[in-house]
């Protein structure tokens, strides 16, 4: 077992399953994506830390209990099909590439969008699509969608992504101030179109950039 592998496993045990995370999809999904090679080579050594990690365009990558946590909130389940909004490195929806049946990531900075599949690609996750855009506005030609997970934080949850959630669907995003503590947020929509809303807790993201997010800059 190689390095990597040993603190990857490490990290699974230690930072995901200890905190109470206990599906076996998720857990066998982190055991099988090498968070290091998401990483620049610089921040390859601290890849299995329990913090987020800067990537390309002022971004990170989260820190792998959240996107656990996020992955459980959202139920993402074998056969679903999943919109990301910010995928970023693609290390979230290559984790969800190993449950659902498809991924779909939106990242609007297109350095991102290129080296991500570029990754996923040689990696051989070919079930995940990056596809650049404004994530705020989903992506219509996909929908609906099983789950959708926002990586970064809104004021509200965009009525796009409420509109191609699937009856039965399930929304989590960040909601709050960029410079502040947000609250990751998780939106059900009933088989009659209803809406649940549950507060999951505090958590801290990049701000949401788009149409139905915060301005840039």
């Amino acid at each position: 077992m190689s390095d990597f592998a040993k603190l990857r496993e490490r990290m699974v045990r230690r930072q995901i399953e200890a905190r109470g995370i206990t599906s076996s999809l998720i857990l066998d999904a982190f055991r099988q994506v090498p968070r290091d090679a998401f990483v620049d080579d610089g921040q390859r050594g601290s890849a299995y830390e329990d913090h987020p990690l800067p990537i390309d365009a002022g971004q990170t990558i989260s820190q792998p209990y959240i996107v656990a946590l996020m992955i459980e909130a959202a139920e993402v389940a074998p056969g679903d099909v999943v919109l990301e909004v910010g995928s970023g490195s693609g290390y979230a929806a290559a984790i969800m590439s190993r449950i659902a049946r498809a991924v779909i990531g939106i990242e609007r900075r297109p350095e991102l969008v290129g080296s991500a599949r570029e990754r996923l690609h040689r990696l051989g996750y070919h079930n995940v699509m990056i596809l650049e855009g404004d994530g705020t506005c989903g992506w219509p030609d996909h929908a609906p969608f099983n789950a959708i997970l926002a990586a970064a934080a809104g004021s509200h949850v965009p009525t796009p992504l409420i509109d191609q959630l699937a009856p039965g669907g399930r929304l989590v995003m960040p909601i709050g101030q960029p410079s502040d503590v947000q609250d990751l947020i998780k939106v059900m929509k009933r088989p009659d179109r209803s809406l649940v809303e549950e507060n999951l807790g505090a958590v801290r993201f990049v701000p949401l950039i788009g149409e139905e997010g915060w301005r840039d800059g």
